[in-house]
């Protein structure tokens, strides 16, 4: 790992937490003028400096909490475990692992906020992907056309983004850490989670999966999805983030 990445120690010995990469403070443009009607509202926002995971959390990191906490570990539906990104797991699911990750490092660990994540997915990019306006197997795994009949292993990709992230288009769908709101009118205008007038149980995902056609634009970085905060399914993962001095 360069300078620029670490992971922290867990209380278990030998263990440490994901891999986490800096990235730096700066302004973007957050939405899309010509995407769906809830990203239309662009706004500029400020960020501050923060860590996120290099990669999706794995199996791998995800079963070692489930087995310290005695929970129950969640169905690989046959796409393999180990180092394949999580799935089957809720937003609360996603909260419980990221609260028990603070408790095990003592950092204050949590879901990017929706603004921090499209801002790191960007890597500073105003196109609709990282890399540009045309979606591409050779960076993203998107519907089973690549290789990956389903999930592929985390960091399969051999290009990260300029942020140094892997898998932030498609994969799996991330949740993120804000209540749904239909549009950005109101959002806060820093990356902080957007928690007031938060419309019921529905939490914010990003990123589109290895189940979406690039033809629907589900996986471009302005994009938004809603779920209920309790819905498991064979798509949905998610990844940490941390504030850093």
């Amino acid at each position: 790992m360069d300078k620029s990445t670490f992971q922290d120690c867990l209380k278990i010995l030998g263990k440490l937490g994901p891999e986490m990469v800096i990235i730096p403070e700066g302004k973007f443009r957050m939405g899309d003028r010509r995407g769906e009607h809830d990203e239309r509202h662009v706004r500029k926002v400020w960020v501050e400096k923060f860590a996120m995971c290099r990669y999706e959390v794995t199996f791998e990191e995800y079963d070692l909490f489930a087995e310290e906490t005695d929970r129950g570990r969640p169905d690989d539906e046959g796409m393999g475990r180990a180092n394949r990104p999580v799935i089957n797991v809720s937003w609360l699911d996603a909260m419980a692992y990221v609260d028990w990750l603070s408790e095990q490092t003592g950092k204050p660990y949590g879901l990017p906020s929706e603004a921090q994540w499209e801002y790191a997915a960007r890597a500073r990019s105003t196109k609709k992907y990282w890399w540009g306006n045309i979606a591409s197997h050779e960076y993203a795994n998107l519907n089973s056309k690549d290789r990956w009949k389903y999930t592929a292993p985390v960091g399969s990709f051999d290009k990260p983004n300029d942020f140094g992230l892997y898998d932030t288009v498609g994969n799996v769908w991330e949740w993120v850490a804000d209540p749904y709101h239909e549009t950005y009118q109101g959002a806060p205008k820093d990356a902080s989670v957007w928690e007031e007038n938060e419309m019921g149980n529905y939490k914010m995902l990003r990123g589109g999966s290895w189940f979406n056609k690039p033809k629907d634009e589900w996986a471009r970085a302005a994009n938004r999805h809603h779920l209920n905060q309790r819905q498991r399914n064979h798509h949905l993962g998610f990844r940490c983030s941390l504030k850093v001095e």
